[in-house]
């Protein structure tokens, strides 16, 4: 049975269901990221094996193995990244990336550059990563917790648009897609590019997609963050007004989804939901559900079918 080195120092992992574990250790004298992921067993969701699910088990050793983003404009993975597999799973070892303190405007602008490169048809590539994620709350009932809040009305309305909400998107130019982009896999720089980290959901999808993904989490406002990546985004590639669209409607659904994920994680306690907003799982979600009223306004006055 796979197991970690002794001296191997734990790191915080992603969510993901295939991840075992992220260390950081040192190979000779290069400090290194050492990542598990496990192979799915057989009565593990059907997703995991898919290769077009953003859940799609060994896609970031796929990335790494293809080469494919050594040399994107705008992010591409660290220079060094190597692949060991075993009947149990994958075993990546990366180069140690600095922290760059990138700001959110140099992230936004280097993935509208991003959003121009060419992927190719690799039959890895995930797609369909919001509408995937949507099926999920569908299949738990859809946005329940959420019913229960000061925010019902907007939840219930916009719930009942999703369907419309995603066909906006699949209209929109489909265009690389880190899949990801949190601050946290956004940690390097070099030159005018992003060293991003976390390539398990590269693939395709709407123009604006990853802006929207990536300003949940970042500190500026949604206008100078849509300018930055509109001035790294191809001229020709899509309109203003189409990465607004795909940026908005991404973080909206995003972050309903998020919140809904945290409140029901508490909803099942004594006492009122009310009395559970400052749980230390849910505030932070509650609060970036708040940084987006002006978004969720947007939608439901018509900004979008």
């Amino acid at each position: 049975m796979w197991q970690p080195e002794t001296g191997w120092h734990p790191m915080p992992a992603g969510s993901g269901t295939s991840t075992v574990g992220v260390w950081r250790t040192v190979l000779g004298d290069q400090p290194v990221v050492v990542k598990r992921l496990a192979a799915p067993f057989e009565n593990d969701p059907a997703e995991l094996s898919d290769p077009h699910h953003f859940a799609y088990w060994r896609r970031a050793a796929d990335v790494v193995t293809s080469g494919l983003v050594g040399a994107t404009p705008g992010l591409r993975c660290p220079v060094r990244t190597s692949v060991a597999e075993d009947v149990e799973g994958i075993t990546l070892t990366q180069d140690w990336v600095e922290d760059s303190a990138n700001s959110g405007l140099f992230c936004a602008h280097g993935l509208g550059r991003f959003a121009g490169a060419d992927l190719g048809d690799a039959p890895w590539l995930a797609r369909d990563q919001l509408r995937d994620r949507l099926a999920r709350v569908e299949r738990r009932g859809g946005w329940r917790a959420l019913a229960r809040t000061t925010v019902a009305d907007v939840a219930e309305h916009l719930w009942g648009r999703r369907t419309s909400l995603l066909d906006a998107l699949d209209a929109l130019p489909q265009v690389a897609q880190h899949g990801d982009p949190v601050p946290a896999n956004l940690p390097g720089r070099e030159g005018d590019d992003v060293v991003a980290l976390d390539w398990g959901t590269l693939g395709h999808g709407p123009v604006g997609a990853d802006l929207g993904y990536f300003m949940l989490s970042a500190r500026e406002d949604f206008e100078p963050l849509l300018d930055a990546y509109l001035l790294g985004m191809p001229d020709g590639l899509a309109t203003r007004e189409q990465v607004a669209l795909g940026a908005r409607v991404t973080a909206v659904v995003t972050v309903l989804n998020r919140a809904e994920w945290a409140l029901a994680r508490v909803a099942g306690g004594e006492g009122a939901l009310a009395g559970k907003y400052r749980h230390p799982a849910v505030a932070p979600h509650l609060r970036a559900l708040q940084r987006q009223f002006p978004q969720i306004e947007a939608l439901m006055e018509g900004a979008a079918p």
